[in-house]
């Protein structure tokens, strides 16, 4: 049985931070705040200090007023000096609205001044008032605002929290962070109550796992097909058992984050999560394997390695359950069974009961349980063509919500015709159904852009599209693409292979829209092929490749991504011709020396950063277009060429940092 979550708004909401820490900085910046800090980051609980998390430039007001509603738990730190601050009280102003408006978890900790003084505005409280009431004596709306922080200081020391007056600062301090650890934990299980078929899973792999059981070590593998909801049930897991554990570590989607990194870089975050201490450990897999267990033998541990499609990430990660202390449990998910058949117990996901397939297409067709009376006999159609897929359900259901009975059933007629079996041919209807310019975002981020961080992903979309956030929007709401907690583009790896389906779905590599893999593009390379339907080439990270192709047969080519071809040495002069190019990354191309002259009649972006033998700029012809981005940060270029600054007024960011 499967599952997936039953509220749309709380599955789509995210907290951005964990903690808010509201403080006055010259009372605790440099002790109790510093410390806290520290305590809190150690954790692993991700705090906005408003004093080290403002980029430059960014508006002060703005940043933390948006810090403060995506943060999940305000910390208050009341000093003699706090009410001394407008800007502290404005933000209390702000953290109280948002306890008030939407739930949000506010901890008042007093350092060094009784809770009375700030309840009733006392003492140095009271002065700190007399001055703010006289700056605003003749004015109507300061003083309004005046009476605001008071009530805000009022409600907050009313609050249950630490007066840390007296006692040891280490202490408290850990007092304050376990806290806020089972606060997240708390927010994390009271979310799966919206899951449906969450409380099944969860007694099974109770059973499976031998909860309570501290003389035995078991590795557990959660397998399954993807859109079953793996990830979800080993999460749901984690959250329910990771307070009975020394330490504990999630190790989210291993298989893309083993692409752009290595696998030591994965140990590495493995050793700072169950250690406490975020540090770079090893420098390869191999010492990171005799690390492991050196350092964790004698601890109780909870480790889950979520998506696994290698025998080198449970070998390098987790490779015995001997490593750890008795009592210690590895929990994995993967599509591919091999990985894990030695391990002592495979729990195998299978799809939804009939009821809860209903329950959770309901959800997202009619925001609600059952569906609507007129639409039970489609709703039970649909229901019976997924086969208890979760993200078949969500996303058919997202697709039908607030459409007429007509459209209902013309989108299942469309669905069953231009579907086979496959399960990727049942979410296609999903992206038939939108606009062609959201077909063609979809596509790019499918080959190219899925796991890329929000923005540099939007970055990129806006070079080749319009209306790039408007676009994000229907694509989320279609349920095709989400955002991840730490702000990349994530995207279901069914909804992903289905994305380059549509891609392949010419069978001839020449006559696609986009290539990245390699083989391909050597297949198409090697029989001159003309490429007129080509816009994309992505090459990143591809060691073998010494000169570029010739780009000739590439007319229409917009974007090419060289980015880490390390042993790049040339780039054909063909480049030149490509008159239609917007993207060109070329950045750490370590080996590359000689760079044709580059068109500009539709180039957005250049990077040549970190070519540290590129000593020249390369010349540059055409019509300059109003703005144009280039990198060469750590590059070896000595010398720009003259042609470059009759556009000079064109070029918004030129960026030398870092230039040998």
């Amino acid at each position: 049985m499967a599952l997936s979550s039953a509220s749309t708004t709380t599955s789509q909401f995210r907290w951005n931070y964990k903690v808010f820490l509201s403080f006055r900085g010259k009372d605790t910046r440099s002790k109790f705040t510093s410390h806290l800090f520290k305590g809190l980051e150690s954790s692993g609980i991700f705090t906005f200090q408003d004093d080290k998390r403002l980029e430059h430039g960014a508006s002060i007001s703005d940043e933390l007023l948006k810090a403060i509603e995506q943060s999940q738990v305000a910390l208050v730190v009341f000093s003699q000096n706090y009410a001394t601050s407008r800007w502290c009280l404005d933000e209390l102003v702000k953290i109280m609205e948002c306890k008030a408006q939407c739930g949000h978890t506010v901890i008042p900790v007093f350092y060094d001044v009784d809770p009375a003084h700030v309840r009733y505005q006392r003492k140095s409280f009271a002065k700190a008032f007399k001055k703010h009431e006289t700056r605003y004596k003749d004015d109507d709306e300061g003083m309004q605002k005046v009476q605001r922080w008071r009530n805000a200081l009022t409600a907050a020391a009313n609050l249950k929290g630490y007066d840390i007056r007296a006692g040891i600062e280490a202490e408290n301090i850990q007092h304050i962070v376990d806290q806020i650890s089972k606060l997240c934990n708390s927010a994390s299980l009271s979310s799966l109550r919206d899951v449906v078929g969450i409380d099944t899973h969860l007694e099974k792999l109770k059973s499976l796992l031998k909860v309570g059981t501290n003389d035995v070590r078991i590795i557990l593998g959660i397998w399954g097909m993807g859109g079953l909801g793996k990830t979800t049930i080993a999460r749901a897991i984690f959250d329910t058992l990771s307070h009975q554990f020394e330490a504990v570590c999630f190790l989210a989607d291993i298989k893309e984050n083993e692409k752009r990194h290595q696998l030591y870089s994965l140990q590495n975050t493995l050793l700072s999560e169950l250690l406490r201490r975020k540090d770079d450990y090893v420098n390869n897999k191999h010492d990171g394997k005799r690390m492991i267990p050196d350092r964790l033998c004698s601890k109780k541990v909870l480790i889950v390695l979520d998506d696994i499609d290698h025998k080198d990430h449970l070998e390098y990660l987790a490779g015995d359950i001997g490593w750890f202390d008795n009592g210690s449990r590895v929990v994995v998910t993967t599509r591919n069974k091999h990985l894990i058949e030695k391990n002592d117990v495979i729990y195998e996901v299978t799809g939804l009961a009939d009821h809860e397939a209903m329950q959770l297409f309901s959800q997202h067709a009619f925001r609600k349980e059952d569906p609507d009376e007129c639409f039970k006999e489609l709703s039970l159609e649909v229901v019976n063509y997924a086969k208890g897929l979760p993200l078949a359900l969500k996303v058919w259901g997202s697709l039908l919500h607030n459409l007429g009975l007509t459209e209902w059933k013309s989108a299942i007629k469309h669905m069953k015709i231009n579907s086979n079996s496959e399960i990727v041919e049942k979410l296609k209807i999903s992206y038939d159904g939108l606009e062609p310019i959201h077909q063609e975002m979809f596509l790019d981020i499918a080959c190219f852009l899925r796991g890329e961080k929000n923005d540099y992903a939007v970055q990129i979309l806006e070079s080749c599209h319009s209306g790039v956030e408007y676009g994000l929007r229907i694509l989320i709401d279609k349920s095709l693409v989400s955002i991840s907690e730490n702000d990349r583009i994530q995207m279901h790896d069914l909804i992903h292979d289905m994305g380059k389906y549509i891609v392949n779905f010419k069978k001839d590599p020449g006559e696609r829209s986009r290539l990245w893999l390699a083989e391909e593009v050597e297949e198409v390379m090697s029989n001159n092929a003309q490429l007129s339907s080509l816009r994309t080439l992505d090459l990143r990270y591809s060691k073998s490749l010494v000169r570029t192709p010739d780009f000739t047969g590439m007319p229409n080519l917009e974007y090419l991504d060289l980015f880490w071809c390390y042993n790049l040495e040339e780039v054909h002069h063909s480049l030149g011709c490509c008159s239609k190019l917007i993207w060109l990354d070329l950045s750490w191309c370590q080996s590359l020396k000689r760079f044709p002259c580059v068109s500009v009649d539709s180039l957005e972006y250049l990077s040549l950063d970190g070519c540290f033998r590129l000593e020249k700029f390369p010349e540059i012809h055409g019509r300059m277009k109003p703005e144009i981005h280039i990198r060469m940060g750590a590059s070896g270029i000595r010398e720009i060429p003259s042609s470059i600054f009759q556009y000079q007024t064109h070029i918004t960011k030129l960026d030398f940092s870092g230039m040998r």
